[in-house]
């Protein structure tokens, strides 16, 4: 193990990657019951899309440990499963069938891309300035879910196009769990989404039964465990997902994820120094056919898109250095395959705070955009609210490259614009075309 790992020449030993496995797994664990009360809400059962998502955690993270050997968490994305349940299942009108089969084959694209490198052409493309901003563009999107399920924002008929809820039982526990979260983060306690949930699960018991409206209860459960439900296995629609109008939805999958894996895995290994000689990612090519499996298994068992996730930075702050790290994470979560009766009684508003406060999370890349260089700030700008003004990932993403290329020509800057960057453009034109 110690060589297989190189322990020493990383500087570390089994049982500090073991601790870092621990805590990479506390920081990333909220997906288990986060994914699956997204991806319900367009009609998928959730014990089965909890099994889909722990058989992508398990095999993506293992997978990065053994074959890529980074200390870096797969799991399906948050901002992605929103995509997938908001915007082409209810948005589109898209049966999960056919969007599950839309992941597969986006997940055999990123494949080709990944094991010619190509997809490394591409980050060097993108301006880093939109990295960021699209970064806390889902950031934002991710919270307006969360308030929306809190019921916290709703839509104001007759009076704005969206409001405050009403002050109801429910309300008041989301923000208590809202709080009791926040204060963990705060205080560095590991698994502090993960208590976070829990808590509010606690909180949200005496609703319907105590307090609020009678008989409108928010916690029922049948048992704490059941055998994996494995009803969402092979359940992709291969041959729908390949005509013509889902292209744009294949196609945003593809921008989305990549971008999102990508800035993910160059962020990770350079906070950490996981870097080759020629200062790029360690391993990185391994890394990205990893993401890109990852994204493959997901349309076979039953989730929306896996991608590297930024948690693992919890990880690897704690020592983590190398593949053990994830590996230990990753055999974590197999139990969890056992517990649907028991995470399915975990309502709405106990993951509407995980939500928000991931949101946070992933607005800090916003400090390092410069602001006061309005070529930059603009279509950055537009790229961050455009996400959740849109309701659409793919249309900030969109929006933000092509006002940065606008504006940076009508600025007299064509050397700001890449071949890349052109071609990007070009490919963001078709999904425009090819949506409308």
């Amino acid at each position: 193990m110690r060589s297989f790992f190189n322990l020493k020449q990383n500087n570390t030993t089994v049982t500090t990657e073991i601790i870092a496995g621990i805590s990479s797994f506390l920081a990333t664990s909220y997906i288990i019951v986060t994914n699956p009360s997204i991806l319900q809400q367009c009609g998928m059962p959730f014990a089965g899309v909890l099994t889909a998502t722990v058989l992508v955690c398990f095999f993506s993270s293992a997978m990065m440990g053994i074959y890529a050997r980074n200390p870096v968490i797969v799991a399906p994305g948050m901002g992605l499963n929103a995509f997938f349940t908001f915007s082409v299942v209810l948005g589109l009108k898209v049966p999960w069938q056919v969007a599950l089969g839309a992941v597969f084959w986006s997940g055999i694209v990123f494949l080709i891309l990944s094991a010619f490198n190509i997809r490394t052409y591409i980050l060097r493309a993108i301006p880093t300035p939109l990295r960021y901003a699209i970064a806390a563009g889902i950031g934002l999107f991710i919270t307006l879910i969360g308030l929306v399920q809190a019921q916290f924002i709703v839509h104001s008929e007759g009076k704005t196009i969206i409001g405050m809820g009403a002050i109801t039982p429910a309300l008041l526990t989301f923000l208590a769990g809202l709080l009791f979260t926040a204060i963990c983060i705060i205080r560095n306690v590991k698994g502090a989404i993960l208590l976070g949930i829990v808590f509010t699960t606690l909180a949200a018991l005496p609703i319907g039964r105590i307090w609020g409206t009678p008989g409108a209860t928010l916690i029922s459960w049948h048992g704490f465990f059941a055998a994996p439900d494995f009803s969402l296995l092979l359940q992709l629609d291969l041959v729908h997902s390949l005509s013509w109008a889902m292209v744009p939805v294949i196609f945003a999958f593809i921008f989305t994820d990549m971008f999102d894996s990508l800035s993910t895995l160059v962020g990770l290994s350079e906070a950490a120094g996981l870097l080759d000689e020629k200062g790029e990612p360690r391993h990185v090519k391994r890394a990205l056919v990893t993401d890109a499996v990852a994204t493959t298994l997901a349309g076979l068992v039953g989730s929306s898109p896996g991608t590297a996730y930024i948690e693992s930075a919890v990880g690897i702050e704690a020592g983590g250095r190398t593949g053990l790290t994830a590996l230990v994470a990753a055999l974590l979560f197999l139990p969890f395959l056992f517990l649907a009766p028991l995470l399915s009684a975990v309502p709405p508003i106990a993951t509407a705070p995980a939500l928000v406060l991931v949101g946070v999370f992933m607005m800090r890349p916003v400090v390092k955009i410069n602001w006061l260089q309005m070529d930059e700030a603009i279509p950055c700008f537009l790229a961050m609210v455009l996400i959740p003004f849109t309701y659409s990932i793919t249309q900030g993403i969109i929006w933000g490259f092509l006002a940065f290329t606008a504006i940076k020509l009508a600025a007299g800057k064509k050397e700001a614009i890449n071949i890349g960057l052109l071609i990007i453009d070009a490919l963001a034109i078709v999904a425009l075309a090819l949506e409308n």
